[in-house]
């Protein structure tokens, strides 16, 4: 967009009214880490079942992808969000007054699915609107609100619980949600005929290009252990694992989330100021990751085997480590022509949030076969975390070996 002031009030209007949306979407996906105890001691919930519900949501969110890619390439992602979101106020409703675990599963399948556009019309709408350097802070910066989100369902939902309780708690959020369409509806400007007649063009094919990219497909282990195992890790099982690994309270697990989610915004915080730079600099994201990434691997390997010593503080360290993924997806965004960024966009985060999906549910799963082998609690959570840090090293080896086979591969020169 123009850098004048009426262009610049009218990028912040799209940015804030996207921004309140997925503030909502980040916290309803990190919400079950808090409420973790709750459900587990009022529902009776073992470690596999607390996963499969926190992982609905992402399984909602997969399964929406590839047609919400073309629908946003088609009709745009102000009334595709409009849309999707009222699926979500519909599944917070639904969640609130549930009473046995399926209707808890579709309830949080209903919202996943809902939200699932919360991130991907915002950046649909920047590929068309801003500059590629705007692009990449922007986006760093709807994560700095997702974070923000996610820091809001720490301690402040440790507050909330006694006056509200878990049930008023997403009738609030239905009810805010509600709010935050009109939003959308104001602010965000209708997509011109003539993207929406470029987005219509090609559907068929548009995934078809996609997913044989050479740029996709070298990223793509990175987006589904790595990406998907940060959101994943963040979003449940960090919180049992400072109660039931390090010993935390329900309210000092709660704080150590709030830690890590602060220190999550402040990375993201940090991307979007430097970014632009970066990328005028010849750091392209595809080139970041793969200096930064041994450090993020070595430090859960350090988790992994300090155990219940290793508490938030760690996890933060690992977190902001490992944030430099996120600079994959608008990085995918900008190899393809602007017709298909709804689709490019949600082709690569249906790889992240199968990744969230199977690793929320699978680390669970495994801790649970552990334990019935008769495994200790502690080294059950370390022996599965420890099959997580070596699915990540072998997406990251994936990634070194791809660019040293493809190194003139013009697939991310448009972001460097």
């Amino acid at each position: 967009m123009t850098g004048a002031p009426a262009g610049l009030r009218r990028a912040l209007a799209i940015f804030g009214a996207f921004a309140v949306v997925y503030f909502f979407s980040a916290l309803l996906r990190a919400v079950t880490a808090t409420l973790a105890p709750v459900f587990s001691a009022e529902l009776g919930l073992a470690a596999g079942q607390l996963g499969l519900l926190a992982g609905a949501y992402f399984l909602g969110f997969a399964l929406m992808q590839l047609p919400l890619g073309s629908a946003l390439d088609r009709w745009g992602p102000r009334r595709v969000l409009l849309a999707f979101l009222a699926v979500a106020v519909l599944g917070c409703a639904a969640f609130a007054a549930a009473g046995t675990l399926p209707q808890l599963l579709l309830a949080r399948l209903l919202i996943g699915v809902g939200v699932s556009a919360c991130l991907m019309a915002p950046l649909t709408c920047f590929r068309h609107h801003f500059s590629a350097g705007a692009q990449l802070r922007a986006n760093s910066w709807m994560l700095m609100t997702g974070s923000l989100g996610m820091l809001a369902s720490t301690v402040p939902v440790q507050w909330l619980l006694p006056v509200l309780g878990w049930r008023g708690l997403f009738v609030a959020v239905a009810i805010c949600l509600a709010v935050a369409m009109a939003g959308v509806a104001l602010l965000v400007p209708r997509d011109a005929p003539a993207a929406q007649a470029a987005g219509g063009a090609g559907q068929a094919g548009g995934y078809r290009q996609v997913f044989s990219h050479p740029a996709f497909l070298r990223v793509a282990p990175l987006g589904f252990f790595a990406y998907g195992g940060l959101i994943a890790l963040q979003s449940l099982w960090i919180g049992p694992w400072l109660t039931q690994v390090g010993g935390r309270t329900p309210a000092q697990a709660a704080q150590g989330l709030f830690l890590v989610n602060l220190a999550m915004l402040a990375a993201f915080f940090c991307w979007g100021l430097v970014m632009p730079r970066l990328i005028r600099a010849g750091w392209a994201g595809e080139r970041l990751i793969a200096r930064v990434w041994p450090v993020g691997v070595l430090l859960l390997g350090g988790i992994v085997w300090l155990g219940p010593q290793a508490g938030a503080v760690a996890w933060a360290l690992w977190c902001v480590c490992t944030s430099v993924v996120s600079l994959s997806q608008p990085a995918v965004a900008q190899v393809f022509p602007a017709a298909l960024a709804g689709r490019a966009l949600s082709a690569f985060n249906l790889v992240i949030f199968s990744g969230v999906f199977v690793l929320q549910w699978g680390i669970g799963l495994g801790i649970d076969a552990l334990r019935a082998a008769g495994w200790g609690v502690v080294p059950a959570y370390q022996a599965a975390f420890a099959g997580f840090a070596v699915a990540c090293l072998l997406s990251f080896l994936w990634l070194h070996a791809c660019r040293r086979r493809q190194a003139d591969a013009p697939a991310w020169q448009a972001a460097r």
